[in-house]
């Protein structure tokens, strides 16, 4: 096992390399930058898209005749390079890539070049939405989804896996924001009752400071109910189809007919043997599900119901063209997801000792 474990901890430099160079690369060839931000900025669009990609800035200079020079906007071309040196784009891209990954190594990942504070700042700022939304979810998502999965597997075909299913393609169809629009609607003051907040994690300070510790925890989870239940409905539909057909499959294979053959109870014959083979598929998916709901957050779901967190962070950032934040933000989150793929493989080996990476190439 510790020869695999190094294995794949070699594997993570290059496929973490990989994935940098990629993303660099497609910044290159994209239009735009962040001193077209700023340009945008000053122009007073506020729209960092704004003269980037036919923006009505732009429009209306060209249709004047006018040069779409950025010095044409009353910007000094000393100016103009003054910026390019501070934000160090008169380097090459190969120096600045250098660079940049030379500084991620040392886990230094600067500071926004449009928000005030470090990379490592903002994010840390931003996480207790993420972890919020992220880590509910997914519990959520796997203690129902088990369960339902192994129900629905165990009485494939009856009235319950019938109706269940047509629950769940239902689920899977609703887009989570349009079920979080529809949620707050009906219960946060939208058009019928107003019984949970519309926005924050929690109460305001003045009202929170005041809350016994019971109290706080209550509330927490009074703000938090909604936007959890918009993030959960695709996770949970996906995850209970995948938990029912993985448990059909080891229900229909020799050694379940066998263990049945010899008299043990059905619970023993599900949990005893079925389970431990069946699990290993939703194992396998953890590590997406992972990185995708907790690191990832959702943009729409963090802004109907006012959360900043790391979706709306994100996207500010590309949109700004950020780079610091951009590729930072990439580089801890991608480098998280390779390792998350290792614990993955150590908890196989937990669930199914019979498992033996030493015997792999």
């Amino acid at each position: 096992m510790g020869a695999y474990i190094l294995r794949r901890l070699l594997l993570v430099i290059p496929t973490l390399l990989g994935i940098m160079i990629v993303n660099f690369a497609l910044v290159q060839f994209v239009p735009g930058g962040p001193i077209d931000t700023i340009l945008a900025r000053l122009d007073g669009g506020g729209d960092a898209f704004e003269g980037i990609a036919g923006g009505s800035a732009d429009t209306e200079v060209q249709e004047a005749g006018e040069s779409a020079y950025p010095g044409a906007r009353g910007i000094p071309p000393a100016r103009l390079e003054q910026l390019e040196r501070d934000f160090g784009l008169d380097k090459p891209a190969f120096e600045r890539f250098v660079l940049m990954m030379g500084n991620y190594i040392r886990f230094d990942f600067g500071d926004s070049w449009f928000k005030s504070g470090s990379v490592v700042d903002l994010v840390l700022d931003k996480m207790p939405v993420s972890i919020t939304l992220g880590l509910w979810s997914t519990l959520i998502a796997y203690l129902i989804s088990i369960p339902l999965g192994i129900r629905k597997a165990v009485r494939d075909g009856s009235r319950f896996d019938t109706w269940t299913s047509g629950a769940i393609i239902v689920a899977y169809a609703i887009p989570g924001f349009l079920f979080a629009i529809l949620l707050i609607v009906l219960f946060a003051g939208g058009s019928y009752y107003r019984v949970f907040p519309l926005r924050g994690l929690t109460s305001e300070d003045n009202i929170w400071n005041e809350l016994s510790m019971i109290g706080k925890v209550l509330d927490y989870f009074w703000h938090i109910t909604l936007p959890v239940l918009a993030m959960s409905i695709s996770g949970f539909a996906t995850l209970t189809l995948l938990t029912k057909n993985s448990f059909l499959d080891e229900i229909k294979k020799q050694y379940v007919i066998t263990a049945r053959a010899k008299g043990l109870e059905e619970r023993r014959v599900l949990y005893g043997h079925v389970f431990r083979n069946a699990m290993l598929i939703i194992i396998s998916s953890f590590p997406a599900v992972f990185v995708s709901v907790f690191f990832g957050g959702s943009l729409i779901i963090e802004t109907l119901f006012s959360l900043d967190g790391l979706g709306r962070l994100g996207f500010e950032a590309v949109v700004d063209r950020d780079y610091p934040l951009v590729f930072g933000t990439l580089f801890a989150f991608s480098l998280m997801g390779l390792l998350i793929g290792i614990i993955t493989d150590l908890t196989y080996v937990l669930i199914d000792p019979r498992i033996d990476f030493e015997t792999r190439g």
